[in-house]
């Protein structure tokens, strides 16, 4: 079917562009529905709304939900407000109150809705530069675009989503970073110096965009930490296959150094230069803490300008919220339990009776719950599994890859198991779940030399998993876009007690 030039160009073009087509109409059918905020767009699309106008995010006055749902924004403060999350992604939500209007909950989330669709597409380009082929590329794009809490974070107006295109992002230049020092090291064997220390172009783009990511939330950090030592290991394994002389001590004494400086700096300057709202305003949240009398430093860190003073204060006071944020919350969920999606989060819910708000039948209940799709998590949490056992067993590159994303973004977490911390913080690792999953399907399919009934069961497996994933996804649809349905219905969805 593809022994023509012009068939393999429209399969590798086209496969990819039809699960993009996808991906935007799962994001963006009927976006505004409902036209109420929800869950954490409380705080993020208000966010956005005040640093769109006052270049900070401000105080609301008590009912300010009711007045902005109703069209009436401006009812903000200039009083700058207390916030824990970087300002980066609610400047992304800002871009689409810029277009659309505070007035339309379409403007609230479309900003969502594009880094949904772009994380799809990053994904794609991942796949392909991983597995060199645009089947599996096309089933981790396929997967990622009907994945039922990818679909929802990519609907609703919170955070989450643009750290994971962001880290996603920065691995794609980890990947990057790896082909151009192992074509350095191939020129090296004729007759090249060798490769370059600082010269290290996608290593200073991966600081760029995890210093980004960082920039939404400070879980980005976490990235950067693997992601920067990982490269280093990843030269060490390089050097040593070259036969470059000193391999590791050369590695390590030399090039180590020089990738921290190319990372950590970077990132925290792209990190900082997202505050910039906050530097050239005056009324953000502790903006004059240092003027005030006795709070500015004294003795060697008194030369420190009081904006920069103050802005310390501002990420301390941050991080002793975060490490104390002990709340409880009906719909929190233990870290441990995140693979097995033992509570995923309810973000909205309205139940209507017969002739209110368009329900035809007794009662109606709209919900928006970011359950996954039970057989596409279930079935990426259990690949995981395996491919920690095929890395001890056979240390392939690549599936150590893979499970460098899902720990970089998942492990940390398994040090605030006492935290207040949602099953939804997983979209930022989603994607090298699905990456997982996708590694599995790939064993099966084996390759052209495998007997060609290896290869038959392998199709009609992976093509009977990909029917069931598509129904089940047609299945929860309504819970994850807030459709009005009976609440028999609703409840038949709830296959675990904790899902409710």
């Amino acid at each position: 079917m593809l022994s023509t030039p012009t068939r393999r160009r429209a399969w590798d073009w086209g496969g990819p562009a039809v699960v993009t087509l996808i991906a935007a109409l799962t994001r963006l059918w009927d976006l505004g529905h409902p036209h109420s905020l929800v869950f954490d767009e409380t705080f993020y699309v208000k966010d956005a709304y005040t640093l769109l106008n006052l270049g900070y995010e401000a105080k609301w006055p008590e009912g300010a939900d009711t007045e902005f749902n109703a069209g009436n924004p401006d009812v903000y403060t200039t009083d700058g407000s207390f916030v824990v999350h970087p300002p980066l992604g609610k400047w992304i939500i800002a871009l689409g109150l810029a277009v659309f209007g505070a007035e339309s909950s379409v403007g609230w989330r479309v900003g969502t809705a594009v880094v949904g669709i772009l994380g799809v597409v990053l994904l794609m380009v991942v796949a392909k530069r991983l597995f060199r082929s645009t089947l599996l590329t096309v089933l981790a794009g396929f997967l990622f675009a009907i994945e039922g809490s990818a679909i929802v974070m990519s609907r609703v107006a919170i955070l989450d989503n643009m750290v994971m295109l962001f880290a996603l992002a920065g691995f794609l230049a980890l990947l990057l970073d790896r082909d151009w020092v192992r074509r350095r090291l191939a020129d090296r064997a004729l007759g090249d110096s060798g490769p370059a220390l600082w010269w290290r172009p996608w290593l200073l783009t991966m600081g760029v965009l995890l210093g980004l990511a960082s920039a939404v939330k400070w879980s980005g950090f976490y990235f950067l930490a693997f992601f920067a030592l990982a490269s280093v290991v990843l030269d060490v394994l390089d050097r040593r296959r070259a036969g470059v002389p000193f391999w590791f001590s050369g590695t390590v004494l030399k090039q180590a150094p020089v990738s921290f400086l190319l990372t950590v700096p970077t990132a925290l300057a792209a990190h900082l230069a997202t505050w910039t709202g906050w530097f050239l305003t005056d009324g953000g949240y502790y903006r004059q803490w240092a003027a005030e009398a006795g709070n500015a430093a004294t003795g060697f860190f008194s030369w420190v300008p009081l904006p920069l003073q103050s802005f310390w204060h501002y990420q301390v006071s941050t991080y002793s919220y975060h490490v104390n944020e002990h709340s409880p919350h009906s719909y929190s969920a233990n870290p441990l339990t995140w693979l097995l999606m033992v509570r995923p989060t309810s973000m909205y819910y309205r139940g209507s009776e017969l002739d209110e708000n368009g329900c035809t039948i007794s009662y109606c209940a709209e919900s928006i719950t970011g359950i996954a799709n039970p057989l596409i998590w279930w079935a990426a949490t259990a690949a995981v599994l395996f491919l920690v056992w095929r890395l001890v067993r056979y240390r392939e590159e690549r599936v150590g890859l893979i499970l460098l994303g899902v720990a970089a973004g998942y492990l940390p977490w398994l040090l605030y198991l006492e935290r207040t911390v949602y099953q939804f913080y997983t979209i930022a690792f989603e994607p090298w779940l699905l990456l997982a999953l996708v590694q599995v399907m790939a064993l099966l399919l084996g390759t052209r030399d495998d007997p060609s009934w290896r290869r038959v069961s392998g199709i009609r497996l992976i093509g009977g998993f990909l029917v069931v994933a598509v129904l089940l996804s047609a299945y929860f649809w309504p819970l994850w876009t807030g459709l009005p349905i009976s609440w028999d219905f609703l409840r038949s969805h709830y296959w675990l007690p904790t899902w409710r």
